[in-house]
């Protein structure tokens, strides 16, 4: 819909001073806020799988344009908007996602969430929780954790728990099927309050070929699960130096197996990384950073330099 009558209405009723869009709505949002007489438009990107398409491209150049400040979630998104998007540097900024630390935190929790799996305490249990899309290469973790457990000698053998739905769902669930791995990997559908289940997870894990800064990684780490990543988008600045070990390429599923059988068989390195990605989240991604570079944004006093949470 290229002239969005309906929703430059309901900006006109609501008269608000600052319309903040985000990624899949900035054309129209941006359009209808201007024509409603919105004088402060912030937009946030959270991320693009490989190259748009000329047609996207050309929509989003046209909204950056009457975008006031356009945030990237992390400084390789910034990079790939600077070269595609955003013509004006002097619009772009990036405000790191934050996750609240106090609500995602080391707990006492695992016999309890295990418990509510049907899973002891000794069952090693890989976790991911996002949406079933393409983009997050469900099907490689799957196809990965096959392999895994193929090769797994001792007993009990691993779990694989993913948190999440979407378009792939179907699709997940017949392959896990095919690989005979009903009981071994569990879908659960979305669930609101993962604080409850994380504690559950000895590895928290991510297969995707793209992301911008990813706040269901954020959440776990800030929950002291160990994390195994895909190194893409902002996935390595999350992790930082100290957990760089712990990326894998993007694709190679040998890679990830390897990486997973190394977490889960080293438990003091293992704990050892879980606090330090506990100590990451709480020093550079925590809900009140990312909540005043906001504001700051919102109020145009960031307008004139760079602003990073």
């Amino acid at each position: 819909m290229l002239w969005p009558a309906p929703l430059i209405r309901q900006i006109r009723e609501i008269a608000p001073d600052v319309v903040h869009t985000h990624s899949g709505v900035w054309y129209k949002a941006s359009l209808a806020a201007r024509r409603a007489g919105v004088r402060r438009l912030v937009h946030t990107d959270h991320g693009r799988v490989g190259a748009d398409r000329w047609t996207e491209r050309l929509l989003d150049q046209v909204a950056a344009r009457r975008t006031d400040v356009v945030v990237a979630v992390s400084e390789a998104l910034a990079g790939q908007l600077m070269g595609t998007v955003v013509a004006d540097a002097r619009r772009l900024r990036v405000v790191l996602n934050g996750v609240d630390t106090a609500r995602f935190a080391p707990g006492t929790g695992r016999a309890a969430a295990r418990r509510e799996l049907g899973l002891d305490d000794a069952t090693p249990i890989l976790g991911s929780v996002g949406r079933f899309d393409a983009v997050k290469r469900y099907d490689l973790m799957i196809e990965a954790f096959a392999d895994l457990r193929t090769a797994w000698r001792s007993a009990p053998a691993p779990v694989l728990v993913m948190v999440g739905e979407g378009p792939e769902g179907a699709g997940l669930a017949a392959l896990v099927e095919a690989h005979h791995l009903q009981g071994a990997v569990r879908l659960l559908g979305w669930r609101d309050q993962i604080e409850g289940l994380l504690p559950a997870f000895d590895v928290f894990t991510l297969s995707s070929r793209s992301e911008g800064t990813s706040v269901s990684l954020l959440e776990a780490m800030s929950a002291g699960v160990c994390p195994v990543v895909t190194d893409v988008g902002g996935n390595r600045a999350v992790l930082g130096g100290g957990l760089g070990h712990r990326l894998v390429p993007e694709g190679d599923a040998q890679a990830l197996v390897a990486a997973w059988a190394a977490a889960l068989g080293d438990e003091q390195g293992r704990r050892a990384d879980g606090a330090a990605a506990r100590r990451r989240v709480e020093e550079r991604f925590s809900l009140d950073a990312m909540v005043r570079a906001y504001e700051r944004l919102y109020l145009g006093e960031a307008d004139t330099g760079s602003t990073t949470s």
